[in-house]
């Protein structure tokens, strides 16, 4: 990443909004210890949007119950007014660029607005945060390199 010092994680220093593309892939190895140090160090943001779309995809009520726990362990981070506002915005802006182009995830566009409103880093593992990151200006930090991990 440019302007990174070798004394940063792999992730930077800046807190990081977690997406759902990189809390399911947290404990592959090649990335464990990196969330590990991350979550210890207090970086791991949550949304309450993230939260919720990681918890439907509990299979039954114990893994809901450990889904919840371990997200708990996480800072929250803020779905406000100003940040549907800069999602809308940004929406309108991909829509007037190219027909359809707006149709991302309606939670990238959330979890993108929330790491420009609070200076963070979106941690994830989806090429649409790239696309994001453009028109935003938040910091876009794969989990691991594309296509490393699947």
């Amino acid at each position: 990443m440019p302007g990174r010092s070798d004394n940063e994680g792999p992730w930077g220093v800046l807190p990081l909004v977690v997406d759902t593309s990189a809390f399911a892939r947290a404990h592959d190895p090649e990335v464990r210890e990196d969330w590990a140090r991350a979550a210890h160090d207090g970086r791991l943001r949550i949304s309450p949007i993230a939260r919720l779309e990681i918890l439907f995809g509990a299979r039954n009520g114990k893994v809901f119950d450990e889904l919840a726990e371990e997200l708990s362990m996480f800072r929250g981070a803020p779905l406000t007014s100003t940040v549907i506002r800069a999602a809308e915005d940004t929406m309108r802006t991909l829509a007037r660029r190219t027909a359809g182009a707006q149709r991302l995830p309606l939670i990238d566009y959330l979890l993108a607005a929330t790491a420009q409103h609070t200076a963070s880093a979106v941690l994830h593992y989806d090429h649409d945060f790239d696309t994001l990151a453009e028109i935003m200006g938040f910091d876009s930090q794969w989990l691991a390199p594309p296509g490393s991990i699947d």
